[in-house]
């Protein structure tokens, strides 16, 4: 398989380690949660996510939920 063929995803959540403006994937999977409303993200959906705290967001209003109730917005 070449590096541009895509593999069928993995069913199952994923275990990612979240970089600047990438991702690293610890455990294969379909989604990751979202860490606010506990919704499953597609891999291909995940946008948003915080490397200091390593979690994935399904929106941006999560993240502005996230902030908010750790005081930083």
């Amino acid at each position: 398989m070449n590096r541009y063929e895509r593999r069928p995803p993995t069913p199952g959540e994923a275990q990612l380690q979240y970089l600047d403006g990438d991702l690293r994937v610890i455990r294969p999977g379909a989604f990751v949660r979202c860490a606010v409303t506990g919704e499953p993200i597609a891999l291909d959906d995940l946008r948003y996510w915080s490397v200091d705290r390593q979690e994935a967001y399904s929106s941006r209003d999560a993240v502005m939920t996230r902030l908010r109730a750790l005081g930083l917005a």
